[in-house]
Order: C-alpha cells, then structure tokens, then sequence
C-alpha cells in the first residue's frame, strides 16, 4: 500500500467517531469495525483512480521541473523589468506561437485614431 493511500486510510478511520456498540474481542466496536470495512472498500475502489492521479503528479512535476529550469532564468530578468504588472493586460498567444503581453492606455492617452488630423483628400 503506497503512503498517499495509507494517510487516507488513517485520517478516514481518524474521523469516523467510536460508537458505543458490542466489542468484537480484537479491540474494535461494532460501528467500529463497519466504519473499517466501509473505508477499505471504499480505497479499493479509489484505488485505480488514486493510481492515475500518482502517475499524473510525477509526469506533471517532470515537465514542470524541466519548464523551471529552461524558462527560471527568463521569467526572474522578466520580473526585473517590470515594475507594476497592473498596468499590462494578461498575456495573450498569437496564431504563430509568440506570446504578447500588451501595456495597457495610461488614462491621459488618447486613441492613435483621435489624434490624427484627417488628410486632405490627394488627387491623382
């Protein structure tokens, strides 16, 4: 049994409450032992599921040191930079695959649209 199952298996039987029943002379009420069996049916049906999830966290902590080790020293000059990350809108990923993270308009900005003067119309 791996520990993640057996702390389970302690804290369930941890929280289930004695009750006040007849002993079955090995220590356990008989509430006692109901609660037992109930918990370990109920880990042996967890128990492929609590598989995958132990799989799913080491492939996850493999990427995910691989991503800190490439990426660490990038996102710490990043950080660096940036003085007030309130001020840009969240990031966002282009069609080919390059990530933007935009500033937002200072309130005193006016619109790019706004400040230019309409053009006299050329004829040609």
């Amino acid at each position: 049994m791996t520990t993640m199952k057996r702390i389970i298996l302690i804290v369930s039987l941890g929280l289930a409450t004695p009750a006040m029943a007849q002993d079955e002379g090995d220590g356990l009420s008989l509430m006692e032992r109901g609660a037992q069996l109930l918990m370990e049916g109920l880990l042996q049906e967890m128990e492929p599921t609590l598989d995958n999830l132990q799989d799913l966290a080491e492939d996850f902590g493999a990427s995910f040191e691989a991503f800190t080790a490439q990426m660490g020293p990038a996102l710490r000059d990043l950080m660096a930079e940036v003085e007030d990350w309130s001020v840009y809108h969240p990031p966002e990923m282009l069609e080919n695959g390059d990530i933007v993270i935009r500033r937002k308009p200072r309130e005193n900005d006016t619109a790019p649209e706004a400040e230019a003067e309409p053009e006299e119309p050329i004829d040609i």
